[in-house]
């Protein structure tokens, strides 16, 4: 595990304006502080409202985002965890409503962790114990691999968070993955805590990356570092986070479903 990223003075050192990969992570990067959560879904309050004004060109409003903010944004000292790459925008956002932020590109750690089980396999068949050809070794199931991933990648303590947002990670997971990273953020939300997602109605024509900006979220062209392996039903979003108590998702024109998930 590599040490989090360092925020200083309001400003993740390393954070730039264009999205990078970050190894595995220890335990939050702390930021500075911010509240008691509303028990229950309603419509976007004067705070959540105002906290997402009116979107920019190339932003689209967030429904998602603004629920998050109207039901955690008032926690005094608050834990969000970005498992997205580090855009100032998103950490100057939550900074400035008292957040202590971590960030960690889950997406690209899967990817990584994905092709060093694809080396380590072909390394054990390449040669056997005296030299000879070895038989290819059997490859661990999608569940073991699932949580050997959030083992060694997900170690934050339980009920450490008041936010996440995992983003369309769930898209680019295996099935044993999707499960069990549910189940797991589950586990890291404090009571009241939440979960903001991304789905995609369709597999998507460019992969993109996501960063808070005025009025929304701005979704930015990047190179994919995976396959979408799948498209969700909204039966199955909500069966995948049936252990939450509070569940809502928000369709837009453009075949993006936003969810969020109250623990």
């Amino acid at each position: 595990m590599s040490q989090p990223d360092k925020i200083l003075e309001g400003r993740a050192q390393g954070a730039e304006e264009a999205p990078r990969s970050h190894g595995p992570r220890a335990m939050p990067a702390k930021i500075m502080a911010g509240s008691a959560a509303r028990p229950e879904f309603s419509r976007a309050r004067t705070a959540g409202e105002a906290a997402v004004a009116t979107a920019a060109p190339g932003v689209r409003p967030s429904y998602g985002l603004k629920d998050l903010i109207w039901l955690v944004g008032d926690r005094a000292g608050g834990d969000l965890l970005d498992l997205g790459p580090a855009w100032q925008a998103t950490l100057d956002f939550f900074l400035e409503r008292g957040f202590r932020v971590s960030i960690q590109d889950l997406l690209i750690e899967w990817k990584d962790f994905q092709a060093a089980q694809e080396r380590e396999a072909a390394n054990a068949a390449r040669v056997g114990e005296h030299g000879q050809p070895a038989d290819r070794p059997a490859p661990p199931s999608p569940h073991a691999s699932a949580e050997a991933f959030l083992h060694a990648e997900l170690r934050y303590p339980d009920e450490s968070m008041d936010a996440i947002l995992a983003w369309d990670f769930f898209d680019y997971a295996t099935d044993a993955l999707a499960v069990r990273l549910a189940a797991r953020l589950f586990e890291m939300l404090r009571p009241g805590g939440c979960v903001l997602a991304i789905f995609h109605a369709r597999p998507p024509d460019v992969f993109h990356r996501y960063r808070i900006a005025t009025g929304g979220i701005e979704l930015r062209p990047a190179p994919a570092p995976a396959r979408c392996t799948r498209v969700f039903q909204n039966r199955e979003i909500l069966q995948l986070f049936g252990q939450f108590r509070s569940a809502k998702t928000y369709v837009g024109r453009d075949q993006i479903r936003e969810g969020l998930f109250v623990k």
